[in-house]
């Protein structure tokens, strides 16, 4: 799939350039806010604990319920930016991910807190997929695992914030006005997204659909779901993201305090770690996927066992504790998760047309964040099962792997055919002259 028809603008396709790069940030921005609120909780998870006086399974349900909203938004989010456009979709997410985040703040008991974090994660929900679908809609098609792997380092920039910045405001002014304060942020893009966000360039109006209720959903769906890209991509999604997401979302800082016996100090600079070599690895994965069509499986794969190498030492090495440098690897590989993840929607996105990308995306999106809910769970229930043997209740990260696994190698034959039987017909369709 390489060659110089790769680099042939399409008819049709958007132009890019400097008005691209301005609307596509302001929805960037919006994503970025997200992030922050979303990982909030990762470096708030002892205070949590403290504040609400609950154990290790009573604090996963925060983000486990946070991640079930999530997941369970994405169809109906992915429904919503194909049929009403990203600046609406965006601006009702701005509005919940700012009220979510407000409500936390100022939860007094422990049955608030999770109402707030539902609320803060139906909006969270609506960001990443409006954002693929703006990228897609403002740059050519040849620049869009660039653009995905750009958007989602934007997004670890937010996690950064959430680690560096967060947590010292956190420790320093208190659990309410740390949480009120971040707030702002949320006011400040939702200005920016009414005011600078457009969903398309001019001259590039997408085609009419006939939206006919309930038949039509069930359609869009059946119809993304049929395509064996759409469903290898939710499996790439599902079995590289969530081993980095559960670490940096709750479990990170308490394993690396509790089971490791560091510092909150240094805990937080591995914690920082994982989001540094994300956005670097996500630079390097970007350039490679974009230029080397054939490089994503080979790079989803090679992230998993990597991943699951690291882990498994750093739980079994002798001794009660891990050596740093084996963390600093850990936490490095770590950050290459994230990366991998977005390998998905570059099944998902050539195997779907135009009109069907938000809900293709949808579909995609969900896996990782099942993956992350699930072993979020698994592993609360087992620390307090197990007494805090963080070894076993890690373990649940092999057993998820190893299901995401088979199902990769079960779809990848079917969708590399359906993908060449697409290519070749756009190829023909893109050389075709009708008759006078």
């Amino acid at each position: 799939m390489s060659g110089p028809s790769r680099n042939v603008t399409l008819p049709g396709d958007p132009p890019g350039g400097r008005r691209a790069v301005t609307v596509w940030c302001t929805g960037v921005a919006v994503y970025f806010v997200a992030v922050i609120f979303r990982t909030s909780l990762g470096v708030a998870g002892l205070d949590a604990a403290d504040r609400f006086h609950v154990g290790a399974s009573a604090l996963s349900t925060f983000s486990i319920l946070q991640l079930l909203v999530y997941a369970g938004m994405q169809i109906p989010v992915g429904l919503l930016v194909d049929r009403l456009g990203t600046k609406k979709v965006l601006s009702i997410g701005a509005v919940l991910f700012t009220a979510g985040q407000l409500g936390f703040a100022f939860s007094p008991s422990y049955g608030t807190a999770l109402a707030a974090r539902a609320l803060l994660g139906c909006g969270d929900a609506m960001t990443f997929i409006s954002v693929l679908r703006l990228g897609s809609r403002w740059f050519p098609a040849r620049r869009g695992p660039l653009v995905a792997q750009l958007a989602g380092l934007v997004g670890m920039a937010g996690n950064l914030v959430s680690t560096l910045v967060l947590a010292r405001l956190l420790h320093g002014i208190g659990w309410t006005p740390a949480f009120a304060g971040s707030a702002l942020a949320g006011v400040v893009v939702l200005v920016l997204t009414l005011l600078f966000l457009k969903d398309h360039p001019d001259g590039h109006e997408p085609e009419p659909s006939p939206h006919q209720g309930a038949a039509y959903v069930r359609r869009q769906i059946a119809a993304a779901w049929r395509e064996p890209g759409t469903r290898l991509g939710l499996w790439v999604h599902f079995t590289t993201q969530f081993p980095a997401m559960v670490f940096l979302l709750l479990w990170g800082l308490p394993f690396l305090v509790q089971a490791q016996g560091l510092s909150r100090t240094t805990a937080g600079e591995l914690l920082t770690l994982v989001v540094l070599s994300n956005m670097v690895i996500g630079l390097v994965y970007g350039q490679i996927v974009a230029r080397h069509h054939a490089a994503r499986l080979p790079l989803a794969l090679g992230t998993v066992g990597t991943t699951a190498l690291l882990w498994a030492t750093t739980l079994v090495y002798p001794g009660e504790r891990a050596p740093m440098w084996l963390l600093v690897v850990l936490c490095t590989v770590l950050g290459a998760c994230g990366p991998a993840s977005m390998i998905g929607f570059d099944f998902a996105r050539p195997a779907n047309p135009p009109e069907r990308q938000g809900t293709a995306s949808g579909i995609t999106n969900m896996g990782g964040f099942i993956a992350s809910m699930t072993t979020l769970f698994a592993v609360g229930v087992l620390l307090d099962a197990t007494g805090d043997d963080y070894a076993v209740a890690f373990s649940a990260v092999f057993v998820l792997q190893a299901l995401g696994v088979s199902q990769i190698l079960r779809l990848r034959g079917r969708a590399a055919r359906r993908e060449r039987e697409r290519l070749v017909a756009s190829r023909v369709e893109t050389v075709h002259v009708p008759a006078a």
